[in-house]
């Protein structure tokens, strides 16, 4: 059988494998033959030796990681701007003309002007910012006390089995149940406060965030929790570190669909029993066959619908600005 025993006494055995760890076994061995050779040796191998690696750059700064504005960013925001109004501004030139030639009465289909009057009107008089605030409090109450019941429950569903078995059929089946059709309960229970205007828009804002905050749960690798396992994460840091993170789109688009089915549920709750809000105005509005004021109350609800959307997919792109996502 061949010996090797000639190899033992070369330097050159100390010369690289490509893995670190096994780099590391072989120089020190290769040190310690070299140790049993003589000085000479060691002197020779301290030269061959390879010098260590440059240290990492340091990660940039938060400050320095902003990405500046594109150039002709807001050349194309202006053109969206334009494309987006084109047909809000031919549709009220032509129910202005509709109204103004005598096509359309005014008294079941105001211009626009007359619309516009109205609302100044309102405005100077102090009245429409009142019922506007009393409605935008109770939509926020609601959504508050809905979606964070939403969040937790669909986080409970989500993370352990035992819980889905448990909670997610019947959850399933109460989300299918119409608005119009359990707001007449709930005024029964709790009569014609405030308490079951804020129940109705709970009850709609709680399904939007517990199914989204489930499936953004559920959609996650499942090798991201395997990591955290072997790493020891406690429950905290992997539901802080891992999990929100994880299920962050999901999360975002939750929060959307459970303000704007909020705000729905506002016109549900004002419409069927309420002496301030939005509701109540278009409601009364419609006893005194004021049309005008009813266009009003559409255009606020509307406005500020289309306002709580937009503040939301700001949020939504400001926080997800690391997917790469399609934008047509």
């Amino acid at each position: 059988m061949p010996s090797f025993n000639h190899l033992a006494s070369r330097p050159e055995a100390a010369e690289a494998p490509q893995f670190p760890i096994i780099a590391e076994v072989a120089s020190a061995a290769a040190g310690e033959r070299a140790y049993r050779s003589g000085p000479d040796a060691v002197a020779e191998l301290d030269t061959r030796r390879p010098a260590p690696p440059a240290k990492p750059p340091r990660p940039a700064s938060a400050a320095s990681q902003a990405q500046p504005i594109r150039p002709g960013y807001w050349k194309r925001t202006g053109a969206d701007l334009i494309l987006a109004s084109i047909l809000p501004v031919v549709l009220l030139a032509a129910w202005q003309y509709a109204g103004s030639s005598g096509l359309a009465s005014p008294e079941f289909l105001p211009t626009p002007l007359a619309i516009a009057e109205r609302l100044a009107g309102l405005l100077g008089s102090g009245e429409l910012l009142h019922h506007l605030g009393v409605s935008i409090g109770r939509a926020l109450t609601g959504f508050a006390i809905g979606g964070s019941l939403g969040l937790l429950v669909g986080l409970l569903t989500g993370l352990l089995r035992e819980a889905e078995y448990v909670l997610d059929p019947s959850v399933q089946l109460l989300r299918l149940v119409p608005h119009l059709a359990v707001a007449p309960l709930i005024i029964l229970w709790f009569g014609f406060g405030e308490v079951s205007k804020v129940v109705i828009i709970a009850n709609g804002a709680f399904f939007p965030m517990y199914l989204n905050t489930y499936l953004g749960i559920r959609n996650a690798d499942n090798k991201l929790f395997e990591v955290a396992r072997v790493l020891e994460f406690r429950p905290l840091r992997r539901l802080t570190r891992l999990t929100i993170p994880s299920a962050a789109p999901h999360l975002l688009l939750g929060l959307r669909l459970s303000l704007a089915v909020s705000w729905i549920g506002l016109v549900v709750a004002e419409l069927i029993g309420s002496r301030s809000g939005v509701g109540f105005l278009i409601n009364e509005a419609k006893q005194n066959a004021a049309t005008d004021i009813i266009f009003v109350g559409i255009l606020l609800f509307a406005v500020v619908g289309k306002l709580i959307d937009s503040l939301v997919r700001l949020l939504e792109r400001r926080w997800l600005r690391w997917r790469d996502s399609y934008q047509g």
